[in-house]
């Protein structure tokens, strides 16, 4: 039951990413007055489909093969090699008689689809999900709890963030993005004086490696007041009631609650006293902590969060997804510059599969899809015969130079890059296998 479920998120969120991607090839030939033969989610490979009907000069459907889908134009040297319609006079509803820039923006539209697939996304997660964030200027009125992986690097308890060089985080979640974690420098308010803290590029492996439990930077540097004591839990059972102020775990001070989370971390399974403040009266509470290190109430953060707008979330939605798309850039970097391996790093349809999990859940399945679809966008304009990328790159010569690649050429690179591209997949499926087995 978990494996259809995986493979069925899966194929959920494939078929949106590949319908959209289509789609854009679509509109934009049928905007400049290209025909289009053929629009297919899945292949149909060998002529077996499972639906199909024509409308006008088009027919669409949906083919037995669930590893993409296509868009069939007119004129055009694509993965069909269909040489005979490219042997005949190019006619006007031909993607071959159009302007160079025409053709650009049919083959570039596949991927901005992609893109925007991945905002829109994104920005409904903020939206429809999360609902509120943080403003940074109100962490920063206490400044960030640093724990153990920042402290090593250079941050203390009581930092304000500033941000970097390039971008002043309005949202606290923006103060550390994904793609500093690969290398970068973070500015900070230290007793006054701004302070830089150079996070090196192997940060995210050891976040990765940690075992602990806890984030790198977060909120917990305020009091540890009681907020809910959990039914159930030992907190309750104690005595714990709501308003509360934890001062101390066995004699040890707590001032802020995350000092407090780390302390209890290092009692897992152990009886413990703790020091609480009732309005005017000092009071002792026993209780034991269980295997994760904690006791079972909710903390009372003083910080007001804010609600996204739906202009507010378009606008953070955009920054996410690019986060997220220069975070996977700079990690191809990596790959090719052989700092990281490509067999630990690159993940087929069986590892994506297991990244979407074994549960279904929605807030998780679109995250990821999102993901998936920002880096189907990147992927798509890398200059690969075979991808949108390839063509963009002959399109692009043709549009500088003024000459036009002739067909035999596209033919010969359109092949190259699909035996290129059936190796790399074969490659991706082999070491998604093994890791299985590992």
């Amino acid at each position: 039951m978990n494996i259809l479920v995986m493979a069925g998120q899966l194929l959920l969120g494939l078929s949106v990413l590949v319908f959209v991607h289509e789609l854009g090839h679509y509109l934009a030939a049928r905007i400049f007055g290209i025909r289009v033969n053929k629009f297919y989610l899945f292949f149909d490979a060998g002529g077996f489909r499972l639906l199909h009907f024509r409308i006008g000069e088009t027919e669409y459907g949906i083919g037995w093969l669930p590893l993409g889908g296509y868009c069939k134009i007119a004129g055009m040297v694509d993965e069909s090699m269909d040489r005979e319609a490219l042997k005949k006079a190019p006619q006007p509803w031909e993607y071959r008689s159009k302007a160079a820039w025409k053709r650009f923006i049919v083959i570039t539209a596949g991927v901005f689809m992609n893109l925007v697939t991945g905002i829109l996304i994104f920005s409904g997660i903020l939206l429809h999900n999360q609902k509120t964030y943080l403003p940074t200027q109100e962490v920063n009125k206490n400044g960030i709890y640093a724990y153990p992986i920042a402290r090593e690097l250079g941050l203390q308890t009581g930092d304000q963030i500033i941000g970097t060089k390039k971008h002043a985080p309005q949202r606290f979640s923006d103060a550390i993005p994904n793609s500093l974690l690969l290398g970068g420098t973070l500015n900070v308010l230290r007793n006054g004086k701004t302070v830089q803290i150079e996070i090196p590029a192997d940060t995210y492996k050891r976040l990765a490696a940690d075992t602990s439990g806890f984030p790198f930077i977060d909120i917990t540097n305020h009091p540890v007041c009681v907020d809910t004591a959990l039914a159930g839990y030992p907190a309750y059972a104690a005595g714990l009631r709501q308003g509360d102020l934890i001062l101390a775990v066995n004699r040890i001070p707590t001032p802020v609650f995350g000092l407090f989370k780390e302390v209890l971390a290092q009692h897992k399974n152990d009886s413990l006293e703790l020091t609480a403040l009732r309005g005017n009266d000092t009071l002792l509470f026993y209780v034991k902590a269980d295997s994760n290190g904690t006791i079972g109430f909710l903390s009372r953060s003083p910080l007001q969060t804010q609600r996204y707008s739906f202009a507010t979330a378009l606008r953070y939605g955009t920054t996410d997804a690019f986060d997220m798309l220069w975070t996977n850039i700079r990690g191809l970097g990596k790959i090719m510059s052989g700092q990281e391996k490509a067999s630990e790093s690159i993940s087929g349809p069986i590892g994506i599969a297991t990244i979407y999990g074994s549960v279904w859940n929605w807030g998780r399945f679109w995250y990821i899809t999102g993901m998936l679809s920002l880096v189907l966008a990147f992927m798509n304009i890398l200059p690969i015969p075979g991808l949108d990328g390839g063509h963009m790159m002959f399109t692009l010569y043709e549009m500088i130079t003024r000459r036009k690649v002739s067909d035999q050429v596209l033919e010969k690179a359109q092949m190259i890059g699909m035996a290129l591209l059936f190796a790399l997949i074969f490659l991706v499926f082999a070491n998604d296998i093994l890791k299985l087995f590992r």
